[in-house]
């Protein structure tokens, strides 16, 4: 499932050496609630939210977001978003990030924390019960029947006196707490939306993340300081995308999905992947599981996800007989393989992944 717009990366309008600058670039650190993304019908109390280009109102506190026909996307602590299918409310109890707490009110929404920084924390309260996000995973809400299904991750569920963990693959019904274990490769619309949207916001880390990187090596002020909070991770704007985006604060990972996320240390990674041959590491064989597939050095990376091994290359050349490649900028690999099996791009071409969420 590739993105339908255009696979380009631009530019952020970032002032080089202006801590200033670097701090509004990484804004909305301060509190949860930022409405990053509508589609359709989407209101805060009974005013409509209009979807503008760089302008992203929020959800305060004891204010609730309701959609009808119509999906929102919202920004947490960093690095976690709240998605919000069609039908569905919640109400922002508190928006500090050392405590975001929200109220589940009614329809479906997803909860995907890339990462959950140490004095952070989130809560999500439905009637009774209260759910708790213990670790960076996907967490999917529904109200009717109340449930948790924990698709990757930990949670801890609390209501009354009882208080029960909630593991990867497991359900948990909100109003009894009786737990089962569920199919988490039967999915819906709003999961398969949720998994796009992580797919534009990978695109965009690539070169907000490569931003940052060239001021800290260009005689800028250090991201290390200037009170960005780059050491722990951070929302950044991406201007061209007309969007943000998570940057950890160190190495890189993969999103609950597989996307790849870059810090400013590990970016240039990105552009070389072929370079940078690391067998089996974080445990997904190749150059970080194939993470990238581009179609040359200076060229614009295409998300893939993660694997069990990677095929991993660049260049306009074929995968050599290793099956087929379908990478959305006209590239395909080649290089080697390691750990065995693929990691092919996601994109509109199709290929297969070794991601397990479909």
């Amino acid at each position: 499932m590739g993105p339908e717009g255009r696979l380009a990366l631009g530019t952020l309008a970032v002032a080089v050496g202006s801590v200033a600058a670097l701090a509004q670039s990484a804004v909305i650190s301060a509190r949860s609630g930022l409405i990053h993304y509508v589609e359709g019908q989407v209101y805060v109390g009974d005013q409509l939210v209009e979807s503008k280009f760089g302008n992203f109102p929020e959800v305060k506190e004891n204010q609730t977001l309701r959609t009808e026909e119509g999906r929102a996307e919202v920004l947490l602590t960093p690095g976690v978003f709240l998605r919000l299918g069609e039908n569905s409310s919640f109400r922002m109890v508190t928006n500090r990030l050392i405590d975001t707490r929200l109220e589940f009110l009614s329809g479906s929404a997803i909860i995907e924390a890339q990462d959950i920084q140490r004095d952070n924390s989130i809560t999500m309260v439905y009637r009774d019960a209260t759910v708790h996000v213990e670790k960076r995973g996907l967490y999917r809400f529904d109200s009717s029947p109340a449930a948790l299904r924990v698709f990757d991750g930990l949670a801890e569920v609390t209501s009354g006196d009882n208080t029960v963990e909630v593991k990867e693959g497991h359900l948990i019904e909100l109003d009894t707490l009786a737990m089962h274990r569920f199919d988490k490769t039967v999915t819906d619309a709003l999961n398969r939306w949720s998994e796009r949207r992580d797919e534009y916001v990978s695109m965009a880390n690539v070169s907000a993340a490569n931003t940052l990187r060239s001021s800290l090596y260009s005689g800028g002020d250090s991201m290390l300081g200037g009170g960005t909070g780059m050491m722990g991770g951070m929302w950044y704007w991406n201007s061209f995308f007309g969007m943000y985006t998570f940057v950890p604060g160190m190495g890189m990972g993969y999103s609950p999905y597989g996307y790849a996320f870059w810090s400013p240390f590990s970016v240039y990674q990105a552009f070389m992947p072929g370079y940078y041959y690391y067998p089996g590491m974080y445990g997904y064989g190749g150059a970080y599981g194939g993470a990238y597939n581009t179609a040359g050095y200076n060229s614009v990376p295409v998300p893939v996800r993660s694997g069990s091994g990677g095929l991993v290359g660049s260049g306009n050349s074929v995968a050599s007989g290793h099956g087929p490649s379908h990478g959305t900028s006209g590239s395909v690999f080649s290089g080697g393989v390691s750990g065995g099996g693929l990691s092919a791009p996601v994109s509109r071409g199709g290929g297969a992944s070794n991601s397990p969420h479909k």
